[in-house]
């Protein structure tokens, strides 16, 4: 017993250590987010925008912050939006960063891209991701444990971010022709991600903000077995989706100068043209209000106008690429 209890005591003493570290490094890197590096930046661009600011939440991986850019939604529609993204993002990952984002922001909508749910994840790796990633939102020293590397030699990873929207300005065309083609097949949604889609599902329930599935257009990663296995379990949970890999023509995504590696992701034109789509569909089917001209959300009309004038020379770029 006296053995369990010196084990007890030192778990303690150690999960207060983790604690106290956590608190320091979480306020140290949300004053100088340059200090981390691009995978982490939007959880702490979230954490940084003012409480109940935020009307709509992206989550997903390199799909949503290369498909939806915020600052033109806020052009054309003055809707508040972030992208909450990450290179390779896993369903635990979404999981973790919508329950953080969920502790300031109220938003009226959560879209979800919907190639994270192909990651699969299954047995023992499944799990320790999922704690790992538990480990990630309970003691933020885990995930910034590398920050003293920039503290210590002065080094700062200075990256261009408009609410968590990636602008990229290269093409680099795909040209392997109809990729959607129709057929009964369906792709598996592994069990592990299913469950953490039902948590998922249950936060936004409890917060009572609608779940949106959206598949941004990218032959390398869509086609119709997979079309069909997101519109199947959309329908069981009575979720909506929009598939716009079947919209490409409606969009008028031209693969020659829409995507900068091959197909993978939108470049800047192909994200422009997503992000006008989507802005009319969602101000049209949910309560998204329309900010301009209120003075609590001026930040928004200044960082909009550096935006367009990087996002004018980033398609002066695309257009010369032609």
């Amino acid at each position: 017993m006296r053995a369990f209890k010196r084990v007890g005591v030192f778990v303690g003493i150690l999960l207060l250590i983790f604690a106290g570290t956590s608190v320091a490094v979480n306020r140290v890197v949300r004053v100088n987010p340059d200090l981390i590096q691009s995978r982490n930046r939007s959880i702490v661009g979230i954490q940084n925008e003012p409480e109940n600011t935020i009307d709509l939440l992206v989550l997903g991986d390199s799909e949503s912050y290369t498909s939806v850019s915020p600052l033109d939604l806020w052009k054309d529609h003055g809707v508040t939006a972030y992208v909450c993204g990450q290179s390779g993002q896993k369903i635990q990952e979404t999981y973790y960063m919508l329950k953080t984002a969920l502790e300031n922001q109220s938003p009226k909508l959560v879209a979800l891209e919907t190639n994270v749910l192909f990651r699969a994840q299954t047995g023992g790796k499944g799990i320790q991701e999922g704690l790992i990633q538990a480990g990630n939102y309970y003691f933020p020293i885990f995930r910034h444990h590398d920050i003293w590397k920039p503290l210590l030699f002065g080094k700062q990873y200075a990256e261009a971010s408009f609410k968590g929207f990636a602008l990229r300005d290269t093409i680099e065309s795909y040209k392997g022709g109809e990729y959607m083609q129709k057929t009964e097949r369906t792709t598996e949604i592994s069990d592990q991600v299913i469950n953490y889609m039902e948590e998922i599902i249950s936060l936004c329930e409890e917060k009572n903000v609608p779940l949106f599935l959206y598949s941004a257009p990218s032959p390398m990663n869509y086609n119709y077995s997979k079309h069909n296995a997101v519109k199947n379990y959309a329908e069981e949970k009575d979720l909506s989706y929009l598939n716009l890999n079947l919209k490409t023509e409606e969009l008028g995504i031209d693969w020659k100068t829409d995507t900068f590696d091959k197909g993978d992701h939108l470049n800047l034109a192909g994200a422009k043209k997503v992000t006008e789509y989507l802005g009319k569909y969602w101000t049209r089917n949910y309560d998204l209000a329309d900010h301009r001209g209120d003075e609590q959300y001026a930040d928004w009309e200044k960082l909009t106008k550096e935006y367009a004038a990087k996002m004018n020379q980033s398609l002066e770029r695309i257009r010369k690429m032609v």
